[in-house]
């Protein structure tokens, strides 16, 4: 307790206080339970003085010898649960089945009942357990980063060794990074830039995932569906992903990706590449709102970005803003 100063009622001034522990006794449920609790004392004239974080100890030492009789789990075990999974309040309590808010009520204090104090037990102590909550209800997480964070924590407790992370999947992290506001649809249009300008550049292609002929431009099916969830908001709770394998030109390609074309709204991104050859001739001539799983062929892709690059006279990565600039003053 850092502020040791309190108003004293008797000496109508701010004073110092001590603190004495004695035996006492309080109701709770129905059940009168014996705790030790603590008083605060004025310095000066030894009158009782009120703490309101003595009261808030008081009455946490009751409810701990409560939760002890009746085997509840305890708040400090509560409070461990997200810190050891990685896993928000929210998120947690939606893994279980549970309202929103009802596992921020436990954490913040309130008492479980019985039968949910032995599954937050079970999860405390069993992290093969949680790990079967967590692929279950992944579904109902809003955000694939927490899923993702939260397993690899799990498996790291339980010794399993994760697999490597995939190319696109590092591709996307480090532009979610470096890209404020986001939305799943600039990032997929982001992608797309990326696959077709580093073929350009440095004859292959960065990541072996196909894209599709979509309505609103290129798409990433399996990253369509991790981020799908946030339609048309920013996708967020990024963090900067560990890149120390990566190698410099990949970095520079990735940098000028997201500095000059993820700059862009994903609306605007769309209009891009509705005027692109690899969409256009993939979707040919199918109806403006027709959906289709078309994949758009590597090879059109590579030779699209290549002739761009040589029109505009590219010679390193940082030329794809003159790209850009130029599409931008066509729509």
């Amino acid at each position: 307790m850092t502020n040791r100063i309190v108003f004293c009622p008797e000496c109508r001034q701010d004073v110092r206080f001590s603190i004495k522990e004695k035996s006492d006794s309080a109701e709770l449920k129905g059940e009168v339970f014996e705790f030790v609790s603590k008083t605060a004392f004025c310095e000066d004239c030894g009158a009782e003085v009120y703490v309101p974080e003595i009261e808030d100890e008081n009455l946490k030492a009751l409810y701990n010898v409560y939760r002890q009789k009746h085997g509840i789990i305890s708040f400090e075990d509560i409070r461990e649960i997200p810190e050891k999974y990685n896993i928000g309040k929210r998120p947690l309590s939606l893994l279980l089945g549970w309202g929103e808010q009802t596992f921020s009520r436990y954490y913040d204090g309130d008492m479980p009942s019985k039968q949910y104090s032995e599954i937050l037990k079970k999860v405390l102590v069993e992290p093969a357990y949680y790990l079967a909550l967590l692929e279950k209800g992944k579904s109902n997480l809003k955000s694939e980063k927490a899923y993702e964070k939260s397993k690899s924590v799990t498996k790291s407790i339980l010794n399993i060794p994760s697999i490597n992370q995939s190319k696109i999947d590092l591709v996307v992290e480090y532009l979610l990074s470096q890209c404020q506001d986001i939305t799943h649809l600039s990032l997929q249009k982001g992608l797309y830039y990326v696959q077709g300008f580093y073929k350009a550049f440095f004859g292959s292609f960065l990541f072996n995932e196909d894209c599709e002929a979509w309505v609103h431009g290129p798409v990433y099916r399996e990253i369509y569906k991790r981020y799908n969830g946030y339609c048309y908001d920013p996708i967020d709770n990024v963090e900067e992903p560990d890149i120390s394998p990566m190698p410099a030109e990949e970095k520079v390609l990735l940098d000028s990706v997201a500095k000059h074309l993820c700059c862009y709204s994903g609306k605007t991104l769309e209009s891009f590449t509705h005027v692109e050859t690899p969409w256009i001739a993939t979707r040919g001539n199918l109806p403006a709102d027709a959906s289709t799983d078309r994949v758009i062929p590597k090879q059109i892709i590579g030779e699209y970005f290549t002739s761009v690059k040589d029109k505009y006279q590219m010679l390193t990565p940082t030329n794809i803003k003159d790209y850009a600039q130029d599409m931008f003053s066509k729509i």
